[in-house]
């Protein structure tokens, strides 16, 4: 992924930068993620990369059981599924995200809030304003500098899935357009800084997208 980096100042501010991947599943946040941070290694940033849900001993428990496809009957209710997913974040923002931000650090999280109001509020039907305030409290506060939200085409998005490897994956086409156009209100909404990235291009092209929408919210943090 070409470009030069962002001016020295931006890589030594006293409090550091957040960015969340998020999208409809299907969108290749995963593997975009981990390209940017090995690409902002590259540049000299010290970067933390995480997941969300996960991240820490007990997110990862978490995790398991929001995702892992019912064997045991057990039935999530919806608002419980939210707040389960704040648990995970909750902790891996005291764990892992606000230590690294305190440091300066650069953090770069697949998924974040954003998915919860789209998933259990958009596509699910819980207010989104509610699961925001909700979000606000679990996370202390603590918001990415930047969402760059991964947009696929629902026919696309089915086609990179392929059968389905968890519980939200397994969810019907409607949910998952309903999800899809959450994310394009939450975009519209302006609630905090997000981009949409078009995810249906190749890899290579949607990781050069990527990597220059941080650069210039970089280069726009530090004045340059």
């Amino acid at each position: 992924m070409g470009g030069d980096a962002p001016g020295a100042d931006s890589r030594s501010s006293p409090r550091g930068f957040f960015v969340s991947l998020d999208g409809p599943d299907g969108g290749g946040k995963s593997t975009q993620a981990a390209r940017l941070s090995a690409a902002l290694r590259a540049w000299g940033y010290d970067v933390v990369l995480c997941r969300d849900p996960g991240g820490t001993q007990l997110g990862e428990r978490l995790r398991s059981l929001l995702l892992d496809h019912d064997k045991d009957g057990l039935r999530i209710g919806l608002r419980a599924e939210m707040l389960l997913y704040m648990a995970s974040r909750a902790q891996l923002v005291e764990e892992l995200i606000g230590p690294a931000l305190a440091e300066g650090r650069l953090v770069v999280c697949d998924r974040f809030l954003m998915a919860n109001v789209v998933y259990q509020a958009h596509a699910g039907g819980l207010d989104p304003g509610e699961v925001w305030a909700v979000g606000q409290i679990a996370t202390g506060g603590v918001l990415p500098d930047l969402t760059l939200v991964l947009d696929v085409p629902p026919e696309v998005a089915a086609a990179r899935r392929g059968p389905a490897r968890d519980r939200m994956e397994a969810r019907t086409e409607a949910y998952h357009r309903a999800v899809r156009a959450g994310y394009l209100r939450e975009l519209e909404s302006r609630r905090v800084a997000a981009v949409r990235i078009d995810a249906a291009a190749d890899e290579e092209t949607v990781a050069a997208r990527i990597l220059d929408e941080v650069r210039r919210a970089l280069e726009r943090r530090a004045g340059t």
